[in-house]
């Protein structure tokens, strides 16, 4: 007879994963809502797959470690039992407290259940935002912004105090919102909005954010919230010409160095011409010297036969 196995789970999280992350990820993964699976957080042993093989059980265990949750592989005779079959009447455990364990590591408290997609709210460091709709809250922000330059010109031709007042407070709007679009896209991938200290580093601040539009977001709720709601086709056209304008922009750019180099190594070429030595000398000897008229040997030989003759 085969040997099988099964799965048991006793409410268990991994370390660093919070009680609410793991409630939404094993709803995803069970396909049920998040009340489904709180019968697994009482404590007691639950046997959640039955009848497995050794290569099927590591699977379903990778699974749940996935999930954010800790489970055990156990032997047992094939019999066929799924997580709808767990009986309610089972004997009740107090519940199971992780904050009352020393060896547990810090938890927060359990939030409400969250939606299937989150709210947008542009104006907020909450929430989350794909990478299509913050390339095209990034196109709008951008456009916004040289109106409001181009009005700030505007009024230093009449008043530089007031000019330079708008400005200010225009550059601190767009560094805000810039703030908030940003920690929103960090957090559709189930990062710290924290991260975008890095684009006050050298170096690094210059493809950070190439990596804040190229990082895929999570398929699920994660720590930061629902999935964000599907991208409207306002929002792909939008997206679609961001990518153009920075395409343009980055070929210009090399475009413009390269014509740099040119005009340094011409100019380089020239001067270094300019500085060669001529030989003066030589070339004002070479055209005042006389050329000598060779003798032609026929003439001189008719001359001495005509002297002979007289």
């Amino acid at each position: 007879m085969a040997e099988h196995f099964k799965i048991v789970f006793e409410g268990q999280l991994r370390t660093g994963v919070e009680l609410e992350t793991a409630r939404l990820n094993l709803a995803q993964l069970f396909k049920t809502d998040v009340s489904g699976v709180d019968r697994l957080f009482t404590g007691n042993p639950v046997t959640i797959k039955r009848s497995l093989t050794r290569d099927d059980a590591q699977r379903y265990l990778a699974a749940l470690n996935d999930a954010g949750v800790e489970g055990r592989i156990e032997p047992e005779q094939p019999v066929t039992l799924s997580l709808d079959e767990v009986a309610e009447n089972a004997p009740q455990r107090p519940a199971f407290d992780p904050t009352t364990s020393p060896y547990a590591p810090p938890r927060t408290p359990v939030a409400q259940d969250w939606p299937a997609v989150g709210e947008l709210k542009v104006f907020s460091i909450q929430g989350r935002i794909g990478r299509l709709r913050y390339l095209a809250w990034s196109l709008a922000l951008v456009g916004v912004a040289m109106l409001v330059a181009a009005l700030c010109v505007g009024v230093l031709s009449v008043s530089l105090v007031a000019g330079g007042l708008l400005g200010t407070v225009a550059f601190v709007a767009f560094v805000v919102v810039s703030v908030q679009i940003g920690a929103q896209r960090l957090h559709d991938a189930g990062m710290s909005a924290w991260l975008l200290l890095l684009n006050l580093v050298p170096v690094v601040g210059s493809f950070f954010p190439i990596v804040m539009m190229a990082v895929p977001g999570s398929t699920g709720p994660n720590e930061y919230g629902p999935p964000p709601p599907s991208n409207t086709p306002r929002v792909k056209v939008l997206a679609v010409l961001w990518l153009v304008v920075l395409v343009l922009a980055l070929v210009a750019g090399v475009m413009g160095g390269l014509e740099s180099i040119q005009e340094e190594v011409e100019a380089t070429t020239s001067a270094y011409e300019q500085a060669l030595p001529y030989d003066d000398d030589a070339s004002d000897t070479n055209d005042t010297e006389q050329p000598t008229v060779p003798v032609d040997p026929v003439d001189s030989g008719d001359s001495s036969d005509s002297n002979d003759d007289q």
